[in-house]
């Protein structure tokens, strides 16, 4: 059993529970365990009692009390087995890998983390990214479930730091493309809607509002996007770069949505019943193209959080994305190297 730890909050774990911030960190820990000690006032923010629905932001300080070691506990559920064929996928994901760090390109329809109905995500399937190391990486940013794309796990604790301050500090660049509905107008712009969430039952959905309007807002935050369409199919749909400034919940899927230009296969934000029928709106495009949901993180640029450099790394489209971009003529090739460069420098 380990003793009285202080975690602080990273800028990748900002407006999430609390308890599914703590089973990033202990995946073996228990919903009933969290709760007993929220009630007991053992686990604490900033000094304060807190309870397992408070949410978290970026700098807080989390006081964990000593947690019984993975099978220790009388109530654990036993600890879900990696297959063969788990590891072996998981592996193959790989797109850079150091004595500091690792990256994944991340499938879509796998969840970073635990949650629930989520028997199978990434922080589980870490165990078999530890190669020669005893301790499997950990995660210092997350992806959508349903997103594809670059993701950076830390293999020491140094490298974990590291890269949760540069998120924090934004020295990180990311683009992601995305498949919307419709041809965005102008063709390159800075969207700027604040979000809140819309509350009620239900799965996790954000909310536009005028940026006029954050400030008096309850529980807004300012959210900036930038995009740049980098082809397009007719009015029908369109190839878009999205650089997210602010890094938001859902930030690029609902600026998408709010501006008339979903992205393709974003039930959430734009209705699955709901079809483009050639000038904007709507989640399906039907046809062939795949339900599924077209946004992928492209790439990540960065200082090496230990060693000199500046890594780039990009990540291949998903199966269900690459068959879109063939269907409408449109090659990775011919996407510019900084879309959101001035075209008159």
């Amino acid at each position: 059993m380990s003793g009285v730890r202080h975690l602080t909050v990273g800028p990748d774990e900002a407006d999430q529970r609390l308890d599914r911030f703590l089973r990033r960190h202990f995946p073996h820990l228990q919903q009933g365990r969290i709760e007993k000690m929220c009630r007991k006032g053992e686990l604490r923010v900033d000094g304060a009692r807190a309870k397992a629905s408070t949410h978290v932001e970026p700098g807080q300080v989390v006081r964990v009390p000593p947690i019984p070691a993975e099978g220790q506990e009388r109530d654990e559920a036993p600890k879900r087995r990696i297959t063969d064929a788990q590891a072996e996928m998981i592996r193959d994901c790989v797109i850079y890998k150091d004595q500091h760090l690792i990256a994944l390109n991340k499938p879509p329809g796998l969840a970073t983390q635990g949650g629930t109905g989520q028997d199978v995500h990434l922080a589980m399937l870490a165990d078999a990214l530890t190669f020669e190391r005893e301790e499997p990486p950990r995660l210092v940013h997350r992806l959508d479930r349903d997103t594809s794309g670059v993701i950076l796990l830390a293999r020491t604790g140094r490298a974990a730091a590291a890269l949760a301050k540069a998120f924090q500090s934004r020295e990180t660049e990311k683009v992601y493309w995305a498949a919307v509905a419709g041809a965005p107008k102008p063709r390159r712009a800075t969207i700027r809607y604040g979000l809140v969430k819309m509350g009620g039952a239900g799965a996790e959905k954000m909310r536009c509002i005028h940026p006029d309007a954050v400030k008096e807002t309850e529980g807004a935050k300012r959210a900036v996007t930038d995009y740049a369409v980098i082809d397009q199919m007719a009015q029908r749909a369109a190839w878009v770069a999205l650089r997210p400034v602010t890094g938001r919940t859902h930030q690029l899927r609902a600026h998408m949505a709010e501006i008339g230009n979903p992205i393709v296969g974003d039930g959430k934000y734009a209705g699955n019943s709901t079809t483009n029928e050639g000038d904007g709106w709507g989640a399906q495009l039907g046809g062939a193209v795949s339900r599924k949901l077209h946004l992928h993180a492209r790439s990540l640029a960065f200082d090496h959080p230990l060693e000199r450099g500046r890594l780039v790394l990009t990540a291949p489209l998903p199966e269900h994305m690459t068959r879109t971009w063939d269907m409408f003529g449109w090659r990775e090739a011919d996407a510019p190297e900084d879309p959101f460069e001035d075209e008159e420098a």
